[in-house]
């Protein structure tokens, strides 16, 4: 398993992460916005939301560090916008580590399957750290 951190923006997360790939000199980020991922049927994506990045990653030196814009309406705090992703190909201790950190703890999203992941949740641990868990294949 891999800890890494995620920084979430408020709408400048593009111009974030090209500043730091500049800064220290890392390959130009591949962004993928709202717009770009797969819609439900049953939810209209916000226009203001279709240009947000969802996702991106920069090799900083030899760790990843991973970017994204909260979605409109979402509350963002700077100073607090920083969370730790647990990524591993292995389920079963991602699972674990989950239902762990969980106890006291207050889950923001259970461990379910995404269009980006096989297992994929999020939680604030009873110490106020929040928390993304991540199943990538080995392969991948």
């Amino acid at each position: 398993m891999a800890i890494n951190v995620y920084l979430n923006f408020n709408g400048n997360c593009r111009e974030a992460a090209e500043f730091y790939a500049d800064a220290f000199n890392a390959e130009k980020p591949e962004i993928m916005t709202f717009g770009e991922s797969p819609q439900s049927p049953e939810y209209t994506l916000p226009d203001e939301a279709k240009d947000l990045v969802m996702h991106t990653r920069l090799n900083i030196l030899g760790s990843n560090v991973m970017f994204s814009d909260v979605f409109p309406g979402s509350p963002f705090v700077e100073g607090n916008n920083v969370s730790l992703a647990v990524v591993s190909d292995d389920e079963e201790k991602l699972r674990a580590a989950y239902e762990a950190l969980k106890v006291g703890g207050k889950v923001a999203m259970e461990l379910q399957e995404t269009f980006w992941s096989k297992c994929y949740g999020s939680l604030k641990d009873k110490f106020g750290i929040e928390w993304q868990f991540s199943h990538e294949s080995a392969e991948a």
